[in-house]
């Protein structure tokens, strides 16, 4: 059994393919954000895509044709409904494998194989895999709530590709936990829409807490699955560079935008970076 199962920890099927491959063009990406102004690729495209919202207006000048092509931002509740759908269902046909013996539908269980499965792990995967889709399922619902009566959307915009890449994204997300099952709020008041210095609490230390908590989500989901799960640490390695792309841009815009925004105050990472 043991080799069996170090074999398939070196499999590189497909969800681990595209996880490494997200992963490594947002690190890629990062690195090129990090490099002085002057290497950076002067592509109004390649930086249209990597922006959105507020950290549209610290790069450079957008062609015409790219607005186009621009979405609203308070459509990001829009991933998070295709989230509670789609991966409630998700956990709905878990739910009833699990606890009822009913199987996954016939094109279902086509999808994960298609996708590699785990095929030699034992059954004790099975609970985690659950646990871990009611945590994404929760962590989903919150998020829209928080879209329709905490967060407030000004005229701020995302890319028409980093729109469908959202909805992906949770569909994919949902599959890839799915896939380590064995086979055989209140109501806010609106103040004002303008950028303020938040102070206090993890905003002592990083310019965007929310992206670090992100990450934090995905490791504790991790946790659950257990140190060796490979695949799922390459869904916390995505997670990672994109969040730390996003919290980069934000800082980079908030300290263009404030001349006395903390020094010691750090994008991502506290102490770190």
């Amino acid at each position: 059994m043991v080799p069996r199962l170090e074999a398939e920890l070196l499999v590189l099927n497909p969800l681990r393919a595209v996880w490494l491959t997200l992963a490594a063009a947002f690190l890629l990406t990062l690195l090129l954000q990090l490099m002085p102004p002057r290497l950076l690729p002067g592509c109004a495209l390649f930086q249209d895509l990597i922006r959105h919202g507020k950290t549209k207006h610290g790069g450079p000048p957008r062609p015409a044709i790219c607005r186009a092509f621009d979405v609203p931002k308070r459509y990001f509740s829009h991933f998070y409904i295709m989230s509670v759908l789609w991966n409630g269902f998700l956990l709905w046909n878990l739910t009833q494998a699990l606890f009822l013996g009913v199987p996954f539908p016939d094109w279902l269980h086509v999808l994960l194989r298609l996708l590699g499965a785990a095929q030699f792990r034992g059954g004790e995967l099975a609970l985690s895999a659950f646990l871990v889709l009611v945590f994404l399922w929760l962590h989903s619902v919150r998020r829209l709530l928080e879209c329709f009566y905490v967060s407030v959307f000004s005229d701020a915009v995302i890319h028409i590709v980093q729109y469908c890449f959202g909805l992906v994204y949770y569909v994919l997300v949902g599959l890839t936990v799915l896939s380590q099952v064995p086979m055989d709020g209140r109501h806010g008041v609106v103040i004002h829409c303008n950028h303020r210095i938040p102070f206090g609490d993890w905003f002592e230390y990083v310019s965007s807490p929310n992206y670090l908590a992100e990450l934090m989500i995905y490791i504790s989901m991790a946790v659950t699955f257990g140190f060796h799960n490979l695949t799922w640490w390459l869904v916390v390695t995505y997670v990672f560079f994109n969040q730390a792309l996003s919290a980069f841009l934000s800082h980079k815009f908030y300290r263009s935008k404030f001349v006395s925004y903390p020094k010691h105050r750090k994008a991502f990472l506290p102490f770190l970076f």
